[in-house]
This record gives structure tokens, C-alpha cells and sequence, in this order.
């Protein structure tokens, strides 16, 4: 079934609610393209993540908060609306104070994000595994966690506190604390340093929904999401994997195409002609309108 066919009547805002009210944990890869998007459908996960750095790094730029709604829509238009899937959504800082999270929470609600999640970081913000982090007073935070509440629908609301490096596991457990009082569904605990830590925010947070980031080359121990589910963490997102290695086989290809005048030695790592149709759903497309008449593929693929 392509897009174009599919009208599913709950919001995608109740879809992600309802996956993570499942006693197994949510497992949330990013995907940073629709492509990206339909490939991890394929392989049978439930939803999907759509990370801050991995839509910067797609447009040539850093995350230290540079794009803009408008841009992260254009993001949550391909992957929800390729997939159908519940996504969830880096929202940074929220792009300004508790009127701009209004509108935020507006329209990515209205692009078709499941979930989004707030930092309390303030800009120029980081990502979350670098030093020298400036943070949001808890109660500005949670007046920003109060508005996207306020503005949502169906939409679930993710507070994430990133003051573990400069004020301790104490206080990022008290700003948690905080953020659900003002409304949050659940709790991102960032850049967790070692696996007692990240337990012991878990046991200090009986019965919340925790959410912990499995990003390569961080701060935080790389775990499975059994490990984490038996911790009591209820969602884990791999945020820019799906990037880095797309990125890592264009610079083969590049690198290649450079010293070889010809993609022939990559052919075997490519992607098929008939592969991609087979995601795309290409034919399926076709068939939505019978006065197209459909393609023949190539002999060779």
C-alpha cells in the first residue's frame, strides 16, 4: 500500500501513546530521509526518530540549533508521511520562548509528529555529549514544557534535562521532576556518563517513562534495548546512525568515483534498480493510475 492510499484515523499523536503504554521498549532508530524512513519499516520496527543533528548534517550545517520549523517540517512531512509511522521529534530548545513552543508544537503536530522532546538547554545550544553546555533556569524549562501541553493534541511531550555534567544527577533529577509536574509525558535523562547513573535515574523515577539515546561515540555506554527495558527505561532512540552510515558509503563512493573515473569497483555495494523500486513501492504507484502504463526495468537491474 502506497501513502497515497493509506488514511489511518488515529493520530499518530495515540498511536505513539499507545505503543509506549506496551510493557516491551519502544525501540525508536532515526531515520533522516524517507527513504531511510521506509527501509526501517521494512526491517519491522514501530517508530521512528528523527534527530536534530542527523536533519543539520543532511542540510550541511552543525547542530548548534541553526534550522528552523520550518525546515524540521519539511523533515517530518517526508518520514512520517513515507512511513506512517509514529515519529518522534528532536524539538531543541523549542525555537524560542513559550509562545514560539505554541507554534512549534502546532505545526509539527500538524506535519504528522507522534512526539516531540524539549531540551533545557539555552541557545547556542549543543549536542547533548559535548562540554560547556548553558542551561535553561528549571523554571523557564518547565514553562516551555507547560506550553507544548497546553498547545498539543494527541501529541506526547518529552522533557529532556541535560544538567547532569554541570549540576549533578541530584538536581537533573529534581528539573525531571519539575518537567512532569508542568505536564511532560516522560523524561530524557542526556549524556548519562556510566550504567549506575543512568539506574540509578531510573529507580529515583518509579512508573515514568525514560527515555535513553544509544548515539555511537557519546558519553553514554552503548547497551541493548533489553538491557535498558530491564533498567526501567521505556523507549531508546538511535538518533544519527542511519546518517552516519549513509554518510560513510558516499565517501567510498566519492573517493572512488575520484580514483577509479568510474563507479564500477562499488557496484556491488549499491543499492539495486529493482531493490529501490521494490521501497519505493514504484509499481504500486503505478497502478494507482491505470492510464499509466507500466515501466520495464533494464536487463541489467
Amino acid at each position: 500500500m502506497t501513502w497515497l492510499e493509506r488514511h489511518d484515523p488515529v493520530p499518530a499523536g495515540r498511536r505513539f501513546r499507545d505503543r509506549l503504554s506496551c510493557p516491551d521498549i519502544f525501540r525508536l532508530p532515526g531515520a533522516h530521509n524517507g527513504q531511510a524512513a521506509l527501509q526501517a519499516r521494512a526491517a519491522g520496527f514501530e517508530g521512528l526518530y528523527l534527530s536534530g543533528a542527523a536533519m543539520s548534517a543532511s542540510m550541511g550545517l552543525p547542530d548548534l540549533g541553526l534550522i528552523t520549523i520550518e525546515d524540521v517540517c519539511f523533515f517530518i512531512r517526508q518520514v512520517a508521511g513515507a512511513s506512517g509511522l509514529p515519529v518522534l521529534v528532536d524539538a531543541d530548545t523549542g525555537y524560542g520562548e513559550a509562545l514560539n513552543v505554541m507554534v512549534m508544537t502546532r505545526r509539527f503536530e500538524e506535519a504528522g509528529a507522534g512526539a516531540i522532546h524539549l531540551e533545557d538547554q539555552i541557545l547556542p545550544k549543543k549536542c547533548g555529549h559535548l562540554s560547556d553546555k548553558r542551561l535553561a533556569t528549571p523554571a523557564d524549562m518547565a514553562a516551555k514544557v507547560a506550553a507544548a501541553v497546553k498547545a498539543r493534541r494527541d501529541m506526547v511531550v518529552i522533557a529532556r534535562t541535560d544538567a547532569l555534567a554541570n549540576e549533578g544527577l541530584d538536581a537533573a533529577i529534581a528539573r525531571a521532576r519539575l518537567y512532569l509536574q508542568a505536564g511532560a509525558d516522560a523524561i530524557f535523562p542526556e549524556a548519562l556518563t556510566d550504567i549506575d547513573l543512568m539506574r540509578r535515574f531510573a529507580e529515583a523515577l518509579p512508573g515514568v517513562a525514560l527515555l535513553a539515546n544509544m548515539t555511537e561515540f557519546g558519553r553514554t555506554p552503548q547497551l541493548t534495548g533489553a538491557a535498558l527495558q530491564d533498567m526501567g527505561y521505556r523507549m531508546v532512540i538511535w538518533p544519527v546512525s542511519s546518517l552516519r552510515v549513509a554518510n560513510h558509503a558516499q565517501e567510498q563512493l566519492y573517493a572512488a568515483l575520484r580514483d577509479h573515473d568510474t563507479t564500477a569497483p562499488l557496484l556491488g555495494q549499491m543499492q539495486t534498480r529493482t531493490q529501490l523500486y521494490e521501497v519505493l513501492d514504484y509499481f504500486g504507484f503505478e497502478a494507482l493510475d491505470q492510464s499509466i502504463s507500466q515501466s520495464a526495468l533494464p536487463n541489467s537491474g
